[in-house]
């Protein structure tokens, strides 16, 4: 542990996200984990819900025994809802407390539109405006001007980060995007089963949310900040895996616009960012590389028809699109050195 050390709290530490934030947290040298959270196995360790964290770590206990006057940040991995009614309690009363909130509830700039999407009222509107929604390599310059980090989802993650360059390149086309994603089972959470009735759930693939995906969004709130003309349809899917998201974006590229010049558009707006790996031209990639990292790889590729390309992008769900991105978000927040506790 260095001098510089911060003490940390993780509500919602036995869910997927949770356990993985806990595990990368324990690996971290400026981080002092001081309470572990959770609703139920209340005094139980959080080793027996991941054989993988070895570091002695706080028994589990309720979010109320937190003395937060102790506290310099707290990780929020929470049903949506939840977090705006605990950082609306803690936001003025613990001036130096900061959240990384992974949950959908400051995603959002406009309450009406969470309402909209998430079928509840915002508990917490007046702390919207001091929040920032933050993919980190998009985002790193504004981050320290914020106690409140919104983590993005999974699928937005994958497909902002290889498309925001391009669209304020203006070089593709902003109508006709075709964006298909495919995503491990673990990113709806432990009651998944509950979520989607499907047959043979575990060797099938399936695609659903056809037209209204929750995560269209805040997709449509950060694109439309570069340009408001962009159409796109997006739809996810299913795959019988654990972890992992391929996305496969179709565009149409502007006339004299090369494969290998989109290329080097990425490598150039990425080029001091660890994490965002950009392949050769024409590149077939999958999710096996990126598993269990905090990597994004991206590959352009030339398709059959002239002016369309397709752009492949892969992350780990629980650690890109979730864990991993948030201590990338608090690394950066606390001034730590990006990578710590991601490599």
């Amino acid at each position: 542990m260095t001098k510089n050390c911060i003490n940390v709290v993780v509500a919602g530490a036995t869910g997927y996200v949770g356990l993985d934030l806990v595990y990368l947290l324990s690996r971290h040298p400026n981080i002092k984990i001081v309470n572990l959270c959770a609703q139920k196995k209340i005094g139980k360790h959080i080793k027996s819900f991941d054989k993988r964290i070895k570091k002695k770590l706080p028994k589990i206990s309720k979010i109320d025994n937190v003395n937060w006057s102790k506290v310099d940040l707290l990780f929020l991995s929470l049903p949506n809802g939840e977090a705006q009614v605990l950082i609306k309690r803690l936001f003025d009363k613990y001036k130096n407390l900061k959240f990384i909130d992974l949950s959908a509830d400051f995603r959002l700039e406009n309450a009406n539109v969470y309402k909209k999407n998430y079928l509840k009222n915002h508990k917490a509107k007046k702390l919207i405006k001091k929040s920032i929604y933050s993919i980190t390599e998009l985002k790193k310059n504004k981050i320290k001007k914020f106690r409140i980090i919104s983590n993005p989802g999974c699928y937005p993650t994958s497909i902002q980060i290889p498309l925001v360059p391009l669209l304020k390149k203006k070089i593709v086309e902003l109508k006709n995007i075709t964006i298909d994603s495919k995503s491990g089972y673990s990113g709806a959470g432990k009651n998944y089963k509950s979520k989607f009735n499907f047959k043979n759930f575990y060797k099938s693939t399936y695609a659903y949310a056809v037209k209204n995906h929750r995560h269209i969004a805040e997709i449509d709130q950060e694109l439309k900040k570069i340009s408001k003309n962009i159409l796109y349809t997006f739809n996810p899917h299913l795959i019988p895996s654990f972890r992992g998201i391929l996305s496969s974006i179709y565009i149409n590229k502007k006339k004299n616009i090369t494969v290998k010049k989109i290329v080097n558009i990425l490598k150039n707006y990425y080029k001091n960012d660890f994490f965002i790996k950009i392949h050769k031209p024409n590149t077939q990639i999958g999710t096996g590389s990126v598993i269990e990292t905090n990597n994004c790889d991206i590959s352009v590729c030339q398709t059959r028809l002239k002016n369309k390309i397709v752009i492949f992008s892969s992350i780990d769900n629980l650690i890109k699109g979730a864990a991993g991105q948030a201590i990338q978000n608090m690394n950066i927040l606390y001034n730590f050195k990006e990578t710590y506790g991601l490599k």
